[in-house]
């Protein structure tokens, strides 16, 4: 409670004194505001909602992401070969081109700055907690996906559209429902729309920058225009243009990681024992983050992981949504191993690079310590692969994410206003890539982590209809 006092104290401290010294700017108000609200609910509503509906659904639901791992795997890599019939359109997308999709949207600058980011604040025992936040948020997703998929909608233009605005509706009638789901509708298109988009592409442009000198201005107009080029195709051409990226994008990121994690891999008994130990631990692990604790190492890795996975965000059942399956846990099935490429694949190798590097000490933070612990065997060539990197894992991202908030559009505006909302994200696109607003990524922080609430309550309120679905897939299974 004391902490709480002092952190709306600061704000009132902060307003009183600014005014005082004449220096009084509205914008540096808010992001002290949005600031504190979202380190509040990173540090206390997350950890609540994310784990312990995490572990709500992975009890309920049998350890589903144990169960039905290998069948995960099965659909998703056999969805990667399959030619026929898988083309997307107004009945939706193929189960392959729905993950595709969403790990597009899962695997962006959090797997690269956010990892990074986690393990100089927290040290390596944050990846421990990212772990554990993966493991139940296997769980979470399924939950998602099956929900999503059960309750789409054709919309007004024809086309399958869905998400948890409908089966937030479903789960809440009247009143309360409607406007639950509107606080939600709006949260992501603000927050991953317009914002968050501005915001991956910013990543692009400075990491451009750092690597090869490309003003950041130039970058903006080519990624607004191949941004708005993807958008223009529809449904057709995000799949297409996603199903294409991530394998090639995941590839070069897993083979360029593999190949410092093997020169080094006399360490890799040190960065497994930093991270379990660091996790209960933190001062005891040498070269750690300066200043970690264990609520440090906890808070920073299921917050970190949640941007970086988005399990229980409410983002990725868009994708799921317009999925063609047979059966809703088919879907379910495979946007676990979203989770699981995103989390236990993409972001353990950034985590192993800078840990076995022993990069932390450097108090570089961010992309520029994922950039630090590759130039330590590529030199130069480094910058130049995170650069590389960056711009498939956030150009992907900006595709899913438009993807998202086009689906939340469609259910606040109808399907006309889909045009106007492409031009405005590739407006902020373009501006998001002149310079780093603070303001523009705490709010964007804050709205993602408020997005979690809504999104919650709903799949709590559906627990028996989710496991309902659930027991049918298994008993016509076994049939």
């Amino acid at each position: 409670m004391i902490e709480k006092m002092n952190n709306f104290y600061s704000i009132y401290l902060f307003i009183y004194l600014s005014i005082q010294k004449g220096e009084f700017s509205m914008e540096a108000m808010l992001n002290n505001i949005f600031s504190t609200l979202g380190s509040y609910l990173s540090n206390y509503i997350l950890i609540v909602a994310l784990l312990g509906g995490g572990i709500w659904f992975t009890v309920k639901l049998g350890f589903i992401q144990v169960k039905g791992f290998g069948e995960g795997m099965r659909r998703t890599f056999g969805g990667m070969f399959k030619k026929s019939g898988d083309k997307a359109g107004a009945d939706g997308m193929s189960s392959f081109q729905a993950l595709a999709t969403a790990i597009a949207a899962q695997v962006g600058t959090g797997n690269i700055a956010g990892a990074a980011t986690a393990l100089a604040i927290g040290g390596p025992g944050a990846i421990f907690w990212m772990w554990i936040a993966a493991f139940l948020g296997m769980a979470t997703i399924y939950a998602e996906a099956i929900m999503a998929q059960k309750y789409k909608k054709v919309g007004d233009d024809g086309e399958v559209t869905g998400g948890p605005v409908y089966y937030i509706r479903a789960a809440f009638s009247g009143t309360f429902g409607k406007v639950l789901a509107g606080i939600f509708a709006v949260l992501i298109t603000l927050a991953l729309g317009f914002m968050g988009n501005a915001v991956q592409s910013n990543s692009i442009a400075a990491a451009f920058n750092t690597a090869f000198g490309v003003p950041q201005w130039i970058m903006g107009i080519i990624l607004a225009v191949l941004a708005l080029f993807v958008f223009l195709g529809g449904t057709g051409r995000i799949a297409k243009i996603t199903e294409l990226i991530v394998p090639v994008m995941a590839a070069f990121y897993i083979v360029g990681s593999l190949i410092v994690i093997i020169v080094n891999i006399k360490e890799f008994p040190y960065a497994i024992h930093a991270i379990v130990v660091g996790a209960f631990a933190p001062s005891s692990i040498v070269g750690g983050a300066a200043g970690a604790t264990i609520k440090l190492a906890l808070t920073k890795g299921v917050a970190r992981g949640l941007f970086s996975n988005e399990a229980g965000m409410g983002s990725t059942p868009h994708a799921h949504a317009v999925a063609k399956v047979n059966h809703p846990v088919e879907q379910g099935f495979v946007a676990m191993i979203g989770v699981f490429i995103d989390t236990f694949v993409i972001l353990n190798l950034t985590a192993l690079v800078i840990i076995m590097t022993h990069s932390i000490p450097t108090g570089e933070t961010g992309a520029a310590l994922s950039q630090y612990a590759f130039s330590t065997l590529y030199g130069k060539g480094g910058d130049v692969f995170i650069a590389i990197c960056m711009f498939f894992f956030a150009f992907s991202t900006i595709l899913g994410w438009y993807f998202f908030g086009q689906a939340n559009i469609k259910y606040l505006f109808g399907s006309k206003a889909v045009k106007i909302y492409s031009v405005i994200v590739a407006v902020c696109v373009f501006l998001g890539s002149l310079a780093e607003v603070e303001l523009v990524w705490t709010m964007q922080d804050t709205f993602n982590s408020l997005m979690v609430i809504p999104n919650i309550l709903a799949l709590f309120a559906l627990s028996g209809v989710i496991k309902q679905v659930h027991d049918d897939y298994f008993k016509n299974r076994k049939k």
